[in-house]
């Protein structure tokens, strides 16, 4: 694999901010030794909840999963974010589904242990909600959560999304089979002054 920049202080050109210190912007293939490194330090705190831990194994598998992300944001279908503190990755967004033909999205988040607390996800993803319903026209944002997940139960509740149930059995994560609540807010039923550029 060719080597690639990971710098993680380095200026972004296009960068929102969220907090004093902490910004949402792209995170792109050559961030990938980055990414990889932030996921071997949480693994731990991930794995019960989301499949980046078994995807991101090292700096290639990173490499591939950012790159496929950028496929997918040319083809205006997903797009992935990081969330930065001073700097630092300390999470990130995604863009799971951007199915613009049927004005309907979904979103997926993670943070490490380090980061919670701060409201980092809630403001991350009020950014994301209102770009994609105020610049692209979405009509529904949808969120799912694993039901013994609290924290990101607790954010689509900050949200305003509605609860419309639990998909049985309905996620693959490493060998098990798990539960999806999936949450939705409508563009009618959403109003946030934020703006993602």
């Amino acid at each position: 694999m060719r080597e690639l920049a990971s710098e993680p202080s380095a200026p972004s050109l296009l960068a929102h901010r969220l907090t004093d210190d902490a910004t949402l912007e792209a995170l792109e293939p050559w961030q990938a030794a980055e990414l990889a490194k932030f996921v071997a330090a949480n693994k731990a705190h991930l794995d019960p909840w989301i499949p980046l831990g078994h995807v991101v194994h090292d700096e290639e598998t990173a490499e591939r999963f950012l790159r496929a992300y950028a496929e997918r944001a040319a083809r205006d279908d997903g797009r992935i974010y990081a969330i930065r503190s001073a700097g630092e990755l300390v999470g990130g967004t995604v863009f799971r589904r951007f199915e613009y033909d049927r004005r309907t999205c979904e979103i997926g988040v993670w943070l490490a242990a380090s980061a919670t607390g701060r409201g980092l996800i809630t403001l991350a993803c009020r950014a994301m909600i209102d770009w994609a319903v105020h610049a692209r026209g979405m009509l529904r944002v949808e969120w799912q959560a694993n039901p013994a997940n609290t924290a990101s139960i607790a954010v689509a509740r900050r949200l305003g999304m509605t609860r419309e149930g639990v998909l049985r059995s309905a996620s693959r994560l490493g060998d098990r089979q798990q539960d999806v609540e999936m949450w939705s807010i409508l563009a009618e039923e959403w109003s946030s002054p934020q703006r993602l550029p």
